[in-house]
């Protein structure tokens, strides 16, 4: 099948990307699905800071690529071996293909699937190899087991979960790995409960789908970190009780006497040690820090430590959410469609596959929360 793709060939590109195009759109050969694999129709595809992270260099992936990785579809054709999907349903992706045999799948983690994350890391499906040829015959690689910013893709069944077809797709596509992972941080890995104080640093579309989550589960004081004053307006908006600069604001002080003697949960989402130093310094004793944030491999971590001892403080990792995609999606679909989590209302640009490169400018500048490329 010959198909319209975003081809990543070199990272490291001079911004702005709209001049040094990183990102090419070119046509390329999909090959039909194998044994427990599906072809889906991308309908709708989110712009994310891991992409961004790809394209700067930041977190080195096999190249070339096809970029992209959270997204809606529906299916149009089916593997051998798949018996559970049928061509017409609609899907969302998620970022992890999960083997549903290994170690952390069979103890209820599967965001940490062995079989998915070597996958991922050689760029290839959870079956082995790829899909993709250039017009010249050469591989490009999976990103993520998903490689969204195309017209269709193939990707293993265990990478997506159905869902009810009236589901707006530019709406399922941020389910995929900005609530996933934000909602899924403060529900799963969190576990925060109805009057426990939140801090969220970083107000990216994760960041604020963390705010939602928390927000939906009763957080209070809930407090929106962040140097964007419209991310902070907007924080306000959709639930936070209050909004900080941390640039004009000695907010470990600030934070103790909001909540006295400093949050129970602190959330970073920035991908900076920095950050993540402070977001642990302002939690109270026995408080818990957790970062979804993904720095740059050789970024390190330094904080008191004996205060892990003497306070009893908890730093926790949070990947995919903490998520089992299978049981979380639908319930925080569930929550959206009652109008307890407005996901809605962090898709601010919609875009055509030709605009990514303007799309990821516009997302490393700050400029917007969740852009969306949609297919015709």
């Amino acid at each position: 099948m010959k198909v319209r793709a975003a081809v990543l060939r070199n990272s490291g590109s001079q911004k702005p990307y709209a001049e040094s195009q990183p990102l090419g759109i070119e046509e390329v050969d999909l090959a039909p699905p194998s044994r427990g694999e599906i072809t889906v129709r991308i309908l709708a595809a989110g712009l994310c800071h891991s992409d961004l992270s790809v394209i700067d260099g930041s977190r080195p992936r096999p190249l070339p690529m096809v970029l992209g990785h959270e997204a809606a579809g529906e299916i149009v054709e089916l593997g051998d071996g798949v018996e559970d999907l049928f061509v017409g349903d609609h899907v969302v992706f998620s970022f992890v293909p999960i083997c549903g045999h290994c170690e952390p799948c069979a103890t209820g983690r599967p965001a940490l699937c062995q079989p998915g994350a070597s996958a991922n890391a050689k760029g290839e499906l959870l079956g082995g190899g790829s899909r993709w040829r250039d017009a010249a015959g050469r591989p490009l690689a999976h990103h993520l087991g998903v490689s969204a910013f195309a017209e269709y893709v193939v990707v293993s069944r265990r990478s997506v979960v159905r869902v009810d077809g009236n589901l707006e797709p530019e709406i399922g596509a941020l389910f995929g790995c900005a609530v996933l992972t934000g909602v899924g941080a403060i529900v799963n890995t969190a576990k925060v409960s109805a009057g426990e104080s939140v801090a969220v640093f970083g107000l990216g579309g994760v960041g604020l789908s963390s705010l939602l989550g928390a927000s939906c589960s009763g957080a209070y004081p809930l407090i929106a970190i962040d140097v964007n004053e419209q991310k902070l307006a907007i924080a306000l908006d959709l639930g936070a009780h209050h909004a900080l600069d941390p640039r004009s604001e000695d907010l470990v002080d600030t934070l103790r006497q909001i909540t006295a003697g400093g949050v129970q949960y602190a959330l970073e989402s920035v991908g900076s040690g920095v950050v993540l130093a402070q977001a642990y310094s302002v939690t109270r004793r026995g408080g818990t820090t957790v970062s979804v944030g993904l720095p740059a491999p050789d970024k390190r971590l330094n904080i008191p430590v004996v205060s892990l001892v003497t306070e009893e403080r908890t730093i926790k990792g949070s990947y995919l959410g903490s998520s089992v995609p299978s049981r979380d999606l639908p319930r925080f679909i569930a929550l959206y469609r009652a109008g307890l989590l407005p996901v809605d209302r962090l898709l601010t640009h919609r875009l055509r596959l030709e605009d990514l490169n303007e799309g990821f400018d516009r997302l490393a500048q700050g400029e917007a929360i969740r852009q969306v490329v949609l297919f015709d």
